[in-house]
């Protein structure tokens, strides 16, 4: 009889998986202190080293549970695909350019708004799942649909839906995916 075994498939984004886990019991033990501290962007100081630092750690932070549960499972279904497709340090890259797009557009454009949360880099490994089957010369019907009903729905949400979500993080995150996934696709 074959034994099965356990394998740990996906290290980055396995890992970012149970990084944001830990961010979120910490915030918890904490009562907010942690994601206030390290896991959220806002329009702090530029004297503090610590505004640079929330640039990239806000994507670990989110508000709670459920926040945290829809955001790892949208990573947990296409993190791996595009992993083993592009490689670790591609997807490395695309969540700290992600987490810094994201971080530095909220700091200059929404002074009066914080950000935490993977929402950007679930929407930028969406779009670059979109591109998986680009190949030169040839744009993929499944990109232009995934665009249209994605800006579509961030801009409808943003005009005239009243919530705490970032329409404008999960555009930012769909235009650095975007652009990954048709330069990773075109080196292929």
């Amino acid at each position: 009889m074959k034994t099965r075994r356990i394998t740990f498939n996906s290290p980055v984004v396995l890992s970012f998986v149970i990084i944001s886990f830990c961010v979120m019991v910490a915030n918890y033990l904490t009562a907010g202190l942690s994601n206030q501290l390290l896991f959220t962007t806002y329009h702090s100081s530029l004297a503090s080293p610590m505004t640079y630092v929330r640039f990239f750690t806000h994507v670990l932070g989110h508000s709670g549970w459920s926040h945290y549960i829809g955001n790892m499972m949208y990573l947990l279904l296409l993190g791996p695909m595009l992993e083993e497709k592009y490689g670790s340090r591609a997807i490395i890259e695309v969540i700290l350019l992600t987490g810094l797009v994201t971080g530095l557009v909220t700091w200059f454009l929404f002074p009066g708004i914080a950000l935490c949360g993977a929402s950007g880099v679930v929407f930028a490994f969406i779009m670059m799942t979109s591109f998986t089957g680009f190949k030169e010369g040839e744009i993929p019907l499944t990109v232009i649909l995934v665009t249209i009903i994605f800006i579509g729905q961030q801009v409808y949400e943003g005009l005239f839906v009243m919530d705490n979500v970032s329409n404008m993080g999960h555009i930012l995150g769909g235009i650095v995916g975007a652009i990954a996934g048709y330069l990773l696709n075109k080196k292929e």
